[in-house]
């Protein structure tokens, strides 16, 4: 059964050794997403890792870009990895885009881990040049240490959360090249300061790229299509070179 980082730390706690065991476990990881780097580049795949709390919108996120991908794409283009803690849900609402996906249960686990995605990755034998999104543990928290493998973490935020969701969880936006900001088609009708949210991102990551979109009508998606082209050209230039 997978163990969690934070259920490591508990078990060690009383015999001193937290931290030990909590940099062995990072650097077993480190060594293991490494390899599925080096193996994803050796294919011109653009591997991404997508982040968020618990309904955020990732799995409708995945759903509208796999549909609207396929009037340019083929439906093979995009490959999923699916982690949900129970059930096969998410992967049954992929799989019926036409999409290939393999679900990852990690039981108690809080989130995805390098290994975890290496035997997925085995199974899933994404073709070339394609897109892998992987859809982690709805978790702010644990996955933000955990390196997959992937070019990039994208944090999805949905504006029916706290505005002030990047100072609560600065490690995963400190983490992410880019923030979604998921849901705006609701913000008529919520108190959500956009701005104040978006301000908050930069402070803690100003580097951080940010796009404001909805899932459920399409708004702002157009922006997120052309992020994904340009990442899978960096991919298949730093493979060139």
């Amino acid at each position: 059964m997978p163990v969690s980082l934070s259920e490591v730390a508990i078990a060690a706690a009383t015999h001193g050794t937290t931290i030990a065991l909590e940099q062995d476990v990072l650097a077993k990881n480190q060594l293991l997403a490494e390899h599925n780097r080096g193996w994803l580049a050796s294919r011109d795949i653009t591997a991404l890792n997508l982040v968020s709390s618990p309904g955020a919108g990732k799995t409708t996120l995945l759903e509208r870009t796999i549909r609207d991908l396929q009037d340019l794409h083929s439906a093979q283009t995009i490959q999923v990895i699916e982690g949900d803690q129970a059930t096969l849900n998410d992967a049954e609402r992929i799989r019926a885009t036409g999409c290939r996906v393999v679900q990852i249960n990690t039981g108690t686990g809080c989130h995805l881990d390098a290994g975890m995605v290496s035997r997925a990755l085995a199974q899933l034998d994404p073709p070339a040049q394609s897109w892998l999104m992987i859809e982690n543990v709805g978790n702010l928290v644990c996955p933000a240490l955990f390196d997959l493998g992937e070019q990039a973490k994208v944090v999805i935020l949905s504006v029916t959360e706290g505005e002030d969701k990047p100072l609560k969880y600065p490690h995963m936006f400190r983490a992410s090249r880019l923030m979604l900001l998921n849901k705006i088609d609701l913000l008529p009708h919520l108190r959500f300061d956009a701005a104040r949210c978006i301000a908050y991102a930069r402070q803690v990551n100003p580097s951080i790229e940010i796009l404001q979109v909805s899932a459920q009508t399409g708004a702002g998606m157009k922006a997120w299509y052309a992020w994904l082209e340009a990442a899978a050209l960096a991919e298949v230039g730093e493979t060139v070179r």
